[in-house]
């Protein structure tokens, strides 16, 4: 008799994390993790994409990586495994605080303290991107919600997806992105491009700089209310492309699980549907795999010249 698959499923690299059990701390850290996005964004010259405004993960939860300051060095991390705010200094210094329940006000004034102690002065838009509720961080004492055991799942994910995306940069040849956190959407990202511009960018001018030319995207997302009016009741994978190409909607792609979400323009791939099949790695692979075949045969990509023969 053939196994149950569940009974292969890696439940510790790919614990459940329904969105329901944990919103509210989601909404906090989300905020948070905004505050050291910003830090780096202000302190950091800019690249293309906005790439030098993102986080990445790290060995214990989300990075800025080294930001200079001044001829000095340092670096931010959100702790989700050990739950500490850290700031370490190419000097051998380290200082933080404790990542416990507390307002977004409060974890944005301990931060800014904890900066200025080590010599750091920076100045950030205190208004929280992408998020309906805009309540400036200096303000916000609404959201103060931390689950531990819910964020250590959630870096035990983005552990285990970050390192899937890291696998499927090696066949590109073509630009391409880090794997990398962009804390307005909340979501882990990587992005291929044909090399030619996007005909109709955005007019907007942060969505102009991120889409200026042809790209197809995956990502990780732990759902929630997407900025744009639509929500999404669990963590999704998603594929997209920009511009979307005829014909992408209506491919096939893999696993059976995916979807075309009509009104993000995407597909979807659950979470769940990942986590619980008999090997994550190879389901989430599959999907990035077909999906970026599709849009690339879609749009006409210069396959020959981009892709790696493996």
């Amino acid at each position: 008799m053939a196994a149950h698959p569940l009974a292969h499923a890696d439940t510790t690299s790919w614990p459940a994390l329904p969105l329901e059990e944990w919103e509210p701390t989601y909404r906090t850290v989300h905020r948070w993790s905004q505050v050291l996005g910003k830090v780096r964004m202000a302190l950091t010259p800019p690249v293309n994409h906005w790439w030098h405004a993102s986080l990445y993960v790290g060995e214990r939860g989300l990075t800025t990586g080294p930001i200079s300051n001044r001829g000095a060095c340092f670096s931010l991390e959100l702790g989700f495994h050990g739950h500490r705010l850290r700031v370490r200094c190419a000097d051998g210094r380290e200082c933080g605080f404790a990542l416990e329940p507390m307002s977004v006000a409060e974890f944005y004034r301990r931060t800014m303290e904890t900066l200025r102690s080590i010599g750091v002065s920076v100045h950030i838009n205190p208004t929280p991107q992408e998020v309906a509720d805009t309540t400036p961080f200096d303000l916000d004492t609404v959201h103060a919600s931390y689950d531990r055991d819910a964020v250590e799942r959630l870096w035990r994910i983005l552990s285990s997806v970050d390192e899937v995306f890291q696998e499927t940069r090696w066949g590109f040849l073509g630009k391409q992105s880090p794997s990398h956190f962009f804390w307005g959407a909340f979501d882990l990202a990587i992005a291929r491009f044909s090399g030619r511009p996007n005909p109709q960018p955005p007019s907007d001018r942060v969505m102009g700089e991120a889409y200026s030319h042809e790209v197809i995207s995956h990502g990780f997302w732990p759902g929630g209310d997407w900025p744009f009016g639509e929500r999404v009741p669990e963590p999704v994978f998603y594929a997209y492309c920009v511009p979307k190409p005829e014909g992408f909607a209506t491919a096939a792609v893999r696993p059976r699980a995916a979807a075309w979400n009509a009104k993000l323009g995407e597909f979807l791939l659950p979470y769940e549907a990942v986590r619980t099949s008999a090997d994550p790695r190879a389901a989430l692979l599959e999907f990035i795999r077909s999906t970026y075949e599709a849009g690339a045969v879609a749009a006409g990509w210069d396959r020959p010249r981009l892709e790696r023969a493996i």
